[in-house]
C-alpha cells in the first residue's frame, strides 16, 4: 500500500531533508519512525528537498507498507517516535499513481525578513534579519518581472543538479506585515538557491540600491554573477506543493482535532 503523509519540521534542527552522512536530517528521522511504526524499514519520497536550516511547513512525502495501520496510528506511532524538531501532520493511502515529488505541478515557499534595527530573539532561526528599512512595494514591483516561463540561471546555486534552468514562476507577492516583510514564489520547480537568491536581490531592490526594473536586468542576463547575495536559509520555509490530480490531500488544511 502506497501512503501519502505531511510532514511539518524546523530546518534549524536538522542537516537538511536528504538522508546523508550528517545526522540528523528530517528523511532519516522520519524514516526510522516511520519504519517502527511498520515494523519494516520504509523509504521515503518527497516533494521537494531542503537544505540545512530550511523549514517545512507541510512537506509531502509517500512510503510504501504492507503494514495495516490507520490514520491515527500512522501520525501518533510516527511523533511518539520522531525528533523533536519534526512531526507528521496527517497520513492517507493513496493510489500507486501518486507520487511526492513528480505527481506535484506546483511548490509554494515563503521568505520572511524580519526588517526591524532591533535583532530577533523569539524567532531567531525562523526569520532573517535585515536592520535597514525595506521598501517591500518596490520590491513586489521588481518581483513580477520573474512571473511566466523564464531561464533562471542568473538565480541558479552552483552546484544545482537540476537537467534545466527554464522554470515557471506562476506568482510571486512580496508584502509587509508589521515588522516582518514576506516573499511569497510559487512556481512549478526550483533551481538550487533560486528562492534565495532571489530574495538577496529584491532585498536590494528594497534598499533602493538598485532600480525596480533591475530583477528583469538580472533575469535576462543568465549570470548568477550579475544578481544579488544568496539570502541566509533560515528565513525560507517550503509551503506546500498542489497535486491537481490528487485534490482530497489535506495538504493546506489547519490540522483539526479527530474524535476516537
Amino acid at each position: 500500500m502506497r501512503i501519502a503523509a505531511g510532514v511539518e519540521y524546523d530546518g534549524a534542527r536538522f542537516y537538511g531533508w536528504q538522508r546523508q552522512r550528517e545526522w540528523p536530517t528530517v528523511q532519516a528521522c522520519v524514516e526510522d519512525a516511520l519504519g517502527k511504526v511498520a515494523d519494516h524499514s520504509v523509504t521515503l519520497h518527497c516533494a521537494g528537498r531542503t537544505d540545512t536550516g530550511v523549514h517545512g511547513r507541510c512537506q509531502v512525502i509517500h512510503f510504501e507498507s504492507y503494514a495495516e495501520r490507520d490514520e491515527r496510528d500512522w501520525v501518533l506511532g510516527a511523533n511518539a517516535r520522531l525528533h523533536e524538531g519534526a512531526s507528521l501532520l496527517w497520513a492517507k493511502p493513496v493510489s500507486d499513481s501518486f507520487h511526492a515529488r513528480f505527481s506535484a505541478a506546483r511548490r509554494s515557499y515563503r521568505y520572511r525578513i524580519l526588517n526591524r534595527w532591533v535583532r530577533p530573539a523569539i524567532d531567531i532561526g525562523r526569520v532573517a534579519w535585515f536592520r535597514k528599512p525595506l521598501d517591500a512595494e518596490r520590491m513586489h514591483s521588481a518581483a513580477q518581472a520573474l512571473l511566466g516561463q523564464h531561464d533562471f540561471s542568473s538565480f541558479r546555486g552552483q552546484h544545482c543538479q537540476a537537467k534545466s534552468p527554464i522554470k515557471t514562476v506562476h506568482s510571486v507577492t512580496v508584502c509587509r506585515r508589521g515588522s516582518e516583510v514576506w516573499i511569497d514564489i510559487e512556481a512549478n520547480a526550483f533551481v538550487y538557491h533560486m528562492v534565495r537568491n532571489i530574495t538577496g536581490s529584491l532585498i536590494a531592490v528594497g534598499e533602493h540600491r538598485r532600480p525596480v526594473s533591475w530583477i528583469g536586468e538580472v533575469l535576462a542576463k543568465k549570470d548568477r554573477a550579475k544578481a544579488g547575495i544568496t539570502a541566509p536559509p533560515n528565513g525560507l520555509t517550503f509551503m506546500y506543493p498542489y497535486y491537481p490530480d490528487f485534490p482530497d490531500l489535506p495538504i493546506r488544511e489547519e490540522v483539526a482535532f479527530q474524535t476516537i
